[in-house]
């Protein structure tokens, strides 16, 4: 009889979290355009490989693409079989992801500190900013962090109790973050658990995990045969492109102009954390506090070896310091009852909410102030977008979040879940589609009109991958010649003469060059 209520109280809370990423994850999930660069690119190389049925070795634009390892284009290949070349399909493996993400974040924590704590970590990271996004975008990370917090998971299982089926779980865990995104997946689990035996003194311990041969030979079983193939078809290019310049060159080179300061993490986090930014804070001020349970040091270590590793790196992007938020969110969970002020926490997505509701403000500033072409296309286009309508739907959501703390029956937790839920509709429902209608619908109506009228197009001073899915060619990059079609921006445009405008929105031109 007493393990009954546990039960129902389990289906309960899971249901509730089924329902929050139904609202974050799925909500919406083909409403924008794929984005540029990454989205584009992840699925182009897809429908190449559709098109191809070579299921080893991912082109991009007929090119070798070895930017990632081959599952994500596995599992994306599948959906657009079910689903079709849409938006949908090709987000839908990420959503899949974070939701088994969420899921095992939420029985972690459930066999550590029971099913409220638990429903509350994963909350907030099926709300935060970045997640939402992560787990909407047709890339590979939210599959890595995925297979990521599994293996952090298992490993520290095995460092608790001495479970050999956790290590195993570990191992293939890992195996398959490598084939989802490469030697990151062995990185981060690796230095962590090093970094927390040796605080332990159990570095002996440490070494027989890690060297496990039966663990070693799950791992290879499943990662090792796709590397083994792939640089037997591919040779030194496979080497050099992928481990060389995609891995190791993002770690000691600034790769393709993303660089940074070392604080450069920071401000992500601080935004990124939205609209839970202050419990982050309230880990922080409790670090001592929180050190004395050994749960909480290793969640400490992998988040600070993520944060450290990452921000020394010469490569930085935003979504790079995402593989350090499971722990974090696991801490913030257990540091709620530490905070002396959670009535001040809405502040912080107030404090967003309110810069962005002073966007057409800005932009018109902004417009006035930039000489290039197309920003000033983009801006002015933004500038259209936003208006009044805009105004009253953020001031609308920053009552919403305001008239949430004066609920005298929602707890703490209570407010930050419900600040969240409206906060993710309102990305889901505003904020994501206006992004993609102002920066990537023009290049989908652009490709749409090449694939409708037939016309052999060239790409010139811009990359976008997402024209050739939806144009369903491959595309010459390169200067065009006369009689040709090129895809080009408003402001290259004037460096080429008589031209017929096709198409012209937003900064992005289609023309025909006069024979």
């Amino acid at each position: 009889m007493s393990q009954n209520p546990t039960k129902s109280e389990t289906a309960w809370f899971l249901a509730a979290l089924g329902i929050l990423i139904l609202t974050s994850f799925f909500l919406g999930l083909g409403s924008a355009p794929l984005f540029d660069v990454d989205e584009g690119a992840f699925s182009e190389a897809t429908r190449e490989m559709m098109i191809s049925k070579n299921y080893l070795t991912t082109y991009l634009n007929g090119a070798p693409r070895f930017d990632k390892p081959i599952l994500i284009y596995w599992i994306q290949l599948l959906c657009v079989k079910l689903f079709g070349v849409n938006e949908f399909a090709f987000r839908l493996p990420s959503a899949l992801a974070g939701t088994a993400w969420a899921t095992s974040i939420f029985l972690f924590v459930r066999k550590e500190s029971g099913n409220p704590q638990a429903f509350f970590a994963a909350a907030m990271m099926v709300l935060a900013l970045q997640i939402i996004v992560i787990a909407k975008a047709a890339i590979a990370d939210g599959l890595l962090n995925c297979f990521l917090a599994l293996t952090m998971f298992s490993l520290l299982t095995h460092f608790k109790t001495g479970s050999k089926h956790s290590l195993y779980i570990a191992f293939a865990a890992a195996g398959f973050g490598m084939l989802t995104k490469g030697p990151i997946a062995i990185l981060i689990p690796a230095a962590v658990s090093f970094l927390f035996a040796l605080q332990e003194g159990t570095l002996k311990k440490w070494i027989r995990m890690i060297f496990n041969p039966i663990g070693i030979l799950l791992f290879l079983f499943i990662a090792l045969p796709w590397y083994l193939l792939e640089y037997r078809d591919q040779g030194w290019a496979f080497i050099e492109g992928f481990f060389f310049k995609h891995n190791l060159s993002r770690f000691n080179t600034s790769f393709e102009g993303h660089s940074g300061s070392v604080l450069y993490y920071i401000p992500v986090i601080i935004v990124g954390m939205m609209p839970f930014t202050g419990l982050f804070f309230t880990v922080l001020f409790n670090i001592k506090t929180l050190l004395s349970d050994r749960t909480n040091r290793f969640l400490l270590i992998w988040f600070v070896f993520v944060f450290i590793f990452f921000s020394l790196s010469g490569t930085k992007l935003p979504h790079y310091t995402i593989y350090g938020y499971t722990p974090l969110f696991i801490l913030m969970a257990r540091a709620l009852p530490l905070s002396r002020h959670p009535e001040r926490f809405a502040l912080w997505p107030l404090l967003l909410l309110a810069l962005v509701t002073s966007l057409p403000y800005l932009l018109v500033i902004a417009l006035q102030k930039i000489d290039d072409d197309f920003i000033k296309a983009i801006l002015q286009g933004g500038i259209e977008l936003t208006g009044e309508n805009h105004i009253i739907i953020i001031l609308g959501t920053m009552l919403c979040i305001a008239v949430i703390q004066f609920i005298p029956r929602f707890s703490s937790a209570g407010k930050l879940i419900s600040t969240g839920v409206v906060f993710s509709l309102l990305i889901n429902i505003y904020l994501m589609p206006l992004a993609g209608n102002l920066l990537q619908k023009p290049v989908k109506e652009a490709a749409l009109l090449t694939k409708k009228e037939g016309y052999k197009t060239v790409m010139w001073e811009v990359y976008n991958p997402s024209f050739f899915v939806y144009s369903e060619s491959l595309t010459e990059i390169r200067a065009p010649k006369r009689g040709e079609v090129v895809l080009t921006t408003v402001k290259e445009l004037k460096n080429l003469q008589n031209t017929t405008l096709l198409y012209s929105k937003y900064g992005i031109v289609l023309a025909k060059l006069k024979q």
